[in-house]
C-alpha cells in the first residue's frame, strides 16, 4: 500500500482518537465558548444601549454576533496547538512514526478535530445569541455561506495553530499565540463601525482580515448584498491558509526528519 492509499483511513482513525479525547474532557468545549458568550452578554446587556451602530431597527446582538463567532474560533484553535504540543511531549509522535501510516495524517487528524470542535462551539454560541434576541431573515443558502466562511476561517487559523504546536517550548507558548487573534475583532467592525475610529486605527481596522469577514457574515444574516467584502474575506482566508499550511508542513518535516 502506498502512503497516499494509507492517508484517508489513517486520518479517519487518528481523527477518531482526537475526537474521543474531546468527548472525555468536555471542559475543553465549555472553556472555548465561555469567553465569547461572556463577551456577548457584557456588550449586549451592559454596553449595547450606549453603542451607536447606525442601525435603526436591528438589535445590537445582530450587529455583534459575527465578531463573537470569530472570537469563538480563535479561542478554539488554541486547543489544537495545545493538543499537538502534548502529543509531542508524551512521545506519541515517535510511536506513530514507527508505524506504517501516512505521515501527514497525524497533522490532518488534529486539523479535522479542530473543525468539528469549533463547529460545535459556533452552534452553541449561535443558540445563545438566539436566546438573547438574535434574529435573521437568512435563507438556507445564506446560512450555508456563513458556515462555509466560518469553516474556511477555522481551517486557516488551525493550520496557523499547528506551527506553535510543533515549535513551542512550553504549553503556555503553544496556546498563548491565540490571544492576539482573540482580541483582533476589537480593532475591526465587529463591535462598532470603523468610521467612528481615529484615522490610523480606522485604517488598520479596515485593512485587516476580521473586518471583511464580519461584514460579509453580517450582510448574509441580513440578506443584504455582500459587495466586495466577501471576495476580500475569501482572499484573506485562502492566503492565510496557503502560507500557514506551507510553514506548518515544512516545520513538521523538519521535526520528524
Amino acid at each position: 500500500m502506498t502512503a497516499a492509499t494509507h492517508f484517508l483511513p489513517d486520518t479517519a482513525t487518528l481523527t477518531g482518537r482526537s475526537l474521543r479525547h474531546i468527548t472525555r474532557s468536555p471542559d475543553t468545549l465549555i472553556t472555548t465558548v465561555i469567553t465569547p458568550i461572556a463577551m456577548m452578554l457584557l456588550f449586549v446587556f451592559v454596553f449595547g444601549g450606549a453603542i451607536d451602530t447606525g442601525a435603526t431597527t436591528d438589535s445590537y446582538v445582530n450587529y455583534l454576533l459575527p465578531g463573537i463567532l470569530l472570537m469563538t474560533i480563535a479561542s478554539g484553535i488554541a486547543y489544537t496547538a495545545y493538543r499537538l504540543f502534548t502529543d509531542l511531549q508524551t512521545g506519541i509522535f515517535e510511536r506513530f512514526q514507527s508505524m506504517p501510516i501516512a505521515r501527514s495524517s497525524v497533522l490532518w487528524a488534529h486539523v479535522l478535530t479542530s473543525l468539528v470542535a469549533n463547529l460545535v462551539s459556533v452552534v452553541v454560541v449561535i443558540g445563545v445569541a438566539f436566546a438573547m434576541g438574535f434574529r435573521t431573515s437568512a435563507g438556507v443558502l445564506d446560512w450555508l455561506a456563513v458556515f462555509g466562511m466560518l469553516m474556511l476561517f477555522t481551517l486557516a487559523l488551525t493550520w496557523l495553530a499547528v506551527i506553535p504546536g510543533l515549535t513551542a517550548k512550553t504549553i503556555d507558548g503553544a496556546s498563548g499565540f491565540s490571544y492576539p487573534l482573540i482580541f483582533l475583532p476589537f480593532i475591526s467592525s465587529a463591535f462598532v463601525p470603523t468610521d467612528s475610529m481615529p484615522g490610523p486605527v480606522q485604517w488598520f481596522a479596515e485593512n485587516q482580515p476580521v473586518t471583511p469577514i464580519v461584514n460579509s457574515i453580517r450582510a448574509l444574516f441580513a440578506e443584504q448584498p455582500v459587495g466586495n467584502d466577501i471576495w476580500i474575506a475569501l482572499a484573506w482566508c485562502v492566503g492565510i491558509l496557503v502560507v500557514a499550511y506551507g510553514f506548518a508542513m515544512a516545520t513538521y518535516r523538519r521535526k520528524i526528519a
